[in-house]
């Protein structure tokens, strides 16, 4: 699964995760990563995409018991580009302009499988510590200047 997604493979992707599939993490991302089966999945590699260059997740350990699976993994990449946060009702919260700059986070993903599908997906994230690999926080005045910008840019072509 986390091959795919860094690929945006959609045909891997079909093979691994459920039609009814559900992502829990979906919450702050665009509408069409939270609907079911993989065309959200690959909505979210998309996502992840447009703002992240060179995407990926070294799988450190993994555990399952029953029908669940859990996957200690680094997501790493250099964010290239806008990222996106977008409001339950799915209109862009925040933006977080390009730095350029690579991030190392740890994650914990929990998988439930049904008939060796991922049929829902929720995660553990150190996102306060890619924020602050990323600079994003705490923000010097020139950045939270080009976020409000970016912002309002994304907005208004919304």
């Amino acid at each position: 699964m986390f091959d795919a997604l860094s690929a945006c493979d959609e045909a891997a992707l079909a093979e691994v995760i459920h039609p009814d599939a559900t992502n829990r993490e979906a919450v702050r991302e665009p509408l069409a990563c939270r609907g079911r089966g993989p065309a959200a999945f690959v909505a979210t590699a998309r996502w992840l995409a447009t703002a992240h260059s060179g995407l990926r997740w070294e799988v450190r350990e993994v555990v399952q018991e029953g029908d669940l699976v859990v996957a200690h993994t680094t997501m790493s990449g250099r964010q290239t580009g806008p990222f996106h946060v977008h409001t339950a009702d799915g209109a862009i919260e925040t933006v977080f302009p390009a730095t350029g700059r690579a991030f190392a986070a740890p994650q914990t993903h929990w998988l439930r499988l049904v008939d060796g599908m991922v049929v829902e997906h929720w995660a553990n994230r150190d996102d306060m510590g890619m924020a602050k690999q990323l600079g994003w926080v705490p923000p010097g005045p020139v950045y939270l200047a080009k976020m409000v910008l970016a912002t309002r840019r994304a907005r208004a072509a919304a």
